[in-house]
């Protein structure tokens, strides 16, 4: 079963989103754009590059690991949660192929 996207506003002056999986946990945040555009683009490249398991890039941060997902350009489009481990933050980005697959977005802008 797929997720939604959220769009909303930030900070007052731009927009980002993010991902929830099917039971409403948030599986993926973007990054903030100006335009509203931009995040909307920015939705689309993740339906598109989620589903290419090789987009995806493991990361360590101070204690946890976690994960970004990457467009063709190597741009960061979005930030998985922190995890207890390398396993589940894999597990992480599985689910957030499986929540875009055809997710709507629901735009409270």
């Amino acid at each position: 079963m797929a997720g939604k996207f959220v769009l909303k506003r930030s900070g007052g002056d731009g927009y980002m989103f993010t991902l929830q999986a099917a039971n409403g946990q948030v599986v993926l945040t973007s990054e903030h754009y100006e335009a509203r555009a931009s995040a909307l683009n920015g939705i689309e490249s993740v339906k598109t590059n989620a589903a290419d398991q090789g987009r995806f890039e493991l990361r360590q941060g101070s204690q946890e690991p976690y994960f970004v997902l990457k467009a063709a350009n190597g741009q960061v489009i979005g930030l998985g949660e922190h995890y207890s481990s390398e396993a589940a933050a894999r597990a992480g980005m599985e689910a957030v192929a499986r929540a875009a697959e055809g997710a709507p977005t629901d735009d409270q802008t």
